[in-house]
């Protein structure tokens, strides 16, 4: 694939959109991006501003993924796009289809658009919710050869749902109206890394609640992590790379148990190392504290399961993401910086 001369980035005021945004400024492409409300982007501007000079090459455009309009002109002239957007609820919806819909239906008006204005390859964010979600957990990794299973419920979330259903309906879409359009997706684990203001994505939460002393010890939680300095690097490599045409890629590193995510943060930040909680909470007083706690509620399925990810696909493309403690550790500080958590 050659250069692309244009990128659209949708949902521009999104986590791991803002770092695409600025990786691909970095390099000299120019991008547009949308948002759902022209009110956004002095926010989203202020965002990319932090890691690279956000100057008329970034346009901003208006579409929602609820919606058809916009979309068709926001792919216009573009070469290249990354759909990022996607909703991403802070407690699990009452009915699925509040997510399931506009993930999907969102997805296929930007996939159907970017063909329809001749763009040459799409890369989809999509989740390890959509490849280790539906059989419990296992001792071995899960590949790109492994799909969640959406029927599961007792093992997933509307989240994990509609990542799994998205993800589904863009494959299937392709293969049988994706025309001349090249398609990727990505699914990354757990995305931490630095926060660029208080609207941050939802796994970083798992930093902020370890630091802020709002935990009172560690449940037996655990996820495959990931930097968004490195998924933004996939998200463009897969953009760019020739072998990455018509394939899916997990982003993420080792599965990683919150406590061990605990030990990090009390060796290597100690301006919170005081707030970190050190005993491992059992499983039986989870369950009695999830019933006042509709988040946590919604998360009991995690419970003691892990879900180890292979990347090996990714790093064949070149791709070589940092450690997970140096994400973490970036995650806690700048938080910090942010002023979004008190040193203890």
């Amino acid at each position: 694939m050659v250069e692309p001369e244009h990128v659209l980035v949708t949902g521009g005021s999104g986590y791991i959109a803002s770092f695409c945004i600025a990786q691909l400024l970095g390099e000299g492409t120019p991008v547009r991006t949308t948002v759902r409300d022209r009110a956004r982007e002095t926010a989203l501007r202020a965002s990319v501003g932090k890691l690279v000079r956000a100057d008329d090459r970034l346009e901003v455009v208006i579409a929602d993924l609820h919606a058809e309009a916009g979309w068709h002109e926001a792919c216009s002239g573009c070469t290249g796009v990354l759909h990022t957007a996607s909703p991403i609820p802070s407690r699990s919806p009452r009915n699925d289809d509040d997510l399931v819909r506009p993930a999907r239906d969102g997805a296929l008006r930007v996939l159907q658009a970017a063909r329809d204005a001749g763009v040459r390859r799409a890369v989809m964010t999509s989740s390890t919710a959509a490849v280790a979600y539906g059989s419990g957990g296992r001792s071995w990794p899960f590949t790109e050869a492994d799909w969640s299973d959406p029927g599961a419920r007792a093992d997933s979330s509307a989240y994990e749902r509609s990542k799994m259903i998205a993800e589904r309906a863009a494959w299937d879409w392709h293969a049988r109206e994706g025309g001349a359009l090249e398609l990727v997706t990505i699914c990354p684990g757990a995305v931490l890394g630095p926060v660029l203001s208080p609207d941050f994505s939802a796994s970083i939460d798992i930093v902020k609640r370890l630091i802020d002393g709002s935990l009172p010890g560690l449940p037996r939680f655990g996820w495959p992590l990931v930097d968004v300095r490195d998924i933004a690097d996939l998200h463009v490599r897969a953009l760019r790379v020739p072998q990455a045409a018509n394939q899916r890629l997990i982003g993420a590193g080792p599965f990683t148990w919150m406590e061990d995510i605990a030990r990090v943060l009390r060796e290597n930040v100690p301006e919170v190392a005081a707030k970190v909680p050190r005993r491992r909470l059992p499983n039986w007083l989870v369950r009695l504290s999830a019933v006042a706690d509709p988040v946590l509620r919604g998360r009991l399925f995690e419970l003691g399961k892990q879900r180890p990810v292979s990347a090996d696909k990714a790093r064949q493309l070149g791709w070589t993401p940092r450690r997970n403690d140096a994400a973490i550790i970036d995650t806690a500080n700048s938080l910090l910086a942010q002023g979004i958590v008190k040193p203890a």
